[in-house]
């Protein structure tokens, strides 16, 4: 049995593959065509994925698609007559609904096939059935609470539900136009942070800030039973839509705030303006009432579904800050939040919503790493280095982890390419740039040098599983780096490069199990310095995470890190 999982249409455009339950493969589009959070159709993703599981588009038994227009109907028909939204805000759902209805002709152009040899059955699963899927089904646990929350996907923001074995109930749901995640969006767009997908910039801004806008942002969104709710008087997107476009399918969104939203806060923020302590503290408000409304429905959530687990996912899932404080702030005692929590991840949600849900097959399958992605063969490796021209050594495995270390020490930067890409946004050592976590001037070096993005944004330790609870105040597992959690004070002046203003880091526990090579090579380190954590940021500059072996090469040779390695080879500049 093959399922082919695709997230189509929309931001961050992804396909994965099911085979009898286990995940074989998972993708970005933006991975292949090296546009960020690239919209479409995921035909190159889709063409991988079959190709990792050795199977043809014609071989396979189901399509699961990560939306459904017709569901909602109730609600969107009630909000029409309401509301009255623009002419172009319906347009732009409509043709969206016009393209569900030629999935196969898309997947077989996407194949090269004639759409007569295409007999999958199709499933248009709606997106928050997605979202649940994909935190539930392949999670640990064999019941728990489930939330998905996020901007909005089939007309809804959030859904509550209990889970419990294949049974995912769902019992209550916040429709558009209300939404945390449009909050944060929006807000975004007002601190002049333009890009699809630019809400982390904001929350790695909030900690230099204070909470002075706090009550202002009270006015804004307020707690209700089982949910919340935007004053929408702030906002314009209830009535005109948001302005999305997908040129060349980078998505790219207006602002959507009122002029009353710049009464109560003052003036929008252009873009590439100084930032101020006044927008600093923006930032700051603004993540701490997306806290207080995330434990507010978590609390809520609790006490109509109780459970010590809790599956998240979502957009706002990715607040990785936020979801650090869900045990300290709510009953929930085990967090869940899997590998591309985002809109990415519906395409594995909706293949497995089809297996689990619809088709009744038992759940057999956790999701324990996001190594899911494209990987090459040593020959591909060194043929790379050659054609892009710079000087190589191959070396044993013990060698190249011994020569990496002592790079690490003397304070050098050093590209890691190895074994299969990550799936997600974040880097989990395999397309990962690694530095050595107790100096200072790290952090400066990395982001002024190499990433050329913000000085605030802040860099994630990875640490061997075995040491977390020597240096954070937990000791569970995050192999996602999904959390941000408190490094403990007594650590702080030993590894500044990863501890943000806050005292915070954003962990990524590295296990033996899943990833062997980067968890030798960061006990490597251990045994040489004692502290048995590296620096870890993703592989890229200002791009996605990169896929291929000449993608590094290039990467490493248009910025100023010391050295890459691909597969088994140590490459420098000649």
């Amino acid at each position: 049995m093959t399922i082919l999982g695709i997230n189509a249409f929309h931001g961050d455009s992804s396909a994965c593959i099911v085979q009898n339950g286990k995940l074989i493969a998972a993708v970005e589009e933006e991975r292949f065509n090296r546009i960020k959070h690239w919209a479409g159709f995921p035909g190159a993703s889709i063409r991988f994925c079959l190709e990792e599981a050795g199977v043809k588009i014609e071989d396979l038994h189901h399509v699961a698609v990560s939306f459904d227009p017709k569901a909602n109907l109730t609600e969107k028909i009630k909000y029409t007559i309401k509301q009255r939204p623009s002419l172009n805000s319906l347009l732009d759902r409509f043709s969206r609904q016009r393209k569900s209805v030629s999935l196969k002709s898309y997947l077989a152009q996407a194949c090269n096939v004639d759409e007569s040899k295409i007999t999958a059955s199709i499933h248009q699963v709606e997106h928050h059935n997605c979202h649940m899927a994909h935190a539930f089904n392949l999670s640990p646990f064999e019941e728990a609470s489930i939330l998905s929350i996020d901007g909005m996907g089939d007309f809804v923001s959030m859904v509550m539900a209990s889970g419990r074995g294949t049974e995912i109930k769902t019992f209550a749901r916040t429709h558009y136009p209300h939404s945390l995640g449009f909050l944060y969006n929006a807000i975004t767009l007002y601190l002049g942070f333009p890009n699809y997908g630019d809400e982390y910039k904001v929350m790695g801004l909030a900690p230099y800030g204070k909470p002075s806008y706090a009550d202002a942002f009270r006015k804004i969104i307020s707690p209700k039973k089982l949910g919340f709710e935007l004053d929408l008087s702030y906002f314009t997107h209830q009535k005109d839509g948001i302005n999305m476009s997908w040129e060349n399918g980078a998505p790219s969104v207006q602002p959507f705030h009122s002029k009353a939203l710049e009464e109560l806060l003052g003036p929008a923020r252009k873009p590439k303006e100084e930032l101020t302590d006044h927008h600093q503290n923006i930032a700051t408000s603004l993540q701490v009432i997306t806290e207080e409304i995330l434990f507010h429905v978590l609390n809520e959530l609790h006490k109509a579904a109780p459970s010590d687990n809790l599956c998240i996912a979502g957009g706002v899932a990715m607040n990785s800050v936020a979801n650090g404080k869900i045990a300290r702030n709510t009953p929930f005692k085990n967090v869940y939040s899997p590998v591309g929590a985002a809109d990415n991840g519906t395409c594995i949600g909706a293949a497995y919503h089809v297996w689990n849900q619809d088709l009744k097959n038992p759940r057999s399958f956790k999701l324990e790493h996001g190594y899911l992605g494209s990987s090459f063969s040593d020959e591909t490796c060194k043929t790379a280095a050659v054609e892009c021209g710079v000087k190589f050594q191959e070396l044993t495995r013990e060698e190249l982890i011994s020569k990496v270390v002592d790079d690490l020490c003397n304070g050098k930067v050093v590209g890691w390419f190895q074994g299969r890409m990550e799936f997600g946004a974040r880097a989990l050592g395999n397309r990962t740039l690694l530095a050595d976590p107790r100096r200072t001037d790290m952090r400066d070096i990395i982001n002024l040098k190499i990433k050329f993005r913000e000085k605030f944004r802040p860099f994630a330790p990875s640490i061997l599983e075995e040491h977390v609870s020597d240096y954070f105040e937990v000791n569970e597992p995050s192999p996602f780096m999904e959390r941000v959690l408190p490094i403990r004070p007594e650590k702080h002046a030993e590894i500044p490069a990863v501890t943000h203003v806050d005292g915070s880091g954003r962990l990524q526990t590295v296990s033996k199990k899943t990833n062997p090579l980067y968890w030798d090579l960061i006990h490597a380190f251990y045994q040489k310095t004692g502290v048995p954590i590296v620096l870890n940021t993703s592989l890229n500059e200002n791009e996605p995470i990169v896929r291929t072996p000449q993608e590094a090469i290039n990467c490493f040779l248009r910025t100023k890190m010391d050295h890459i390695v691909v597969g088994p080879y140590y490459c420098s500049r000649k």
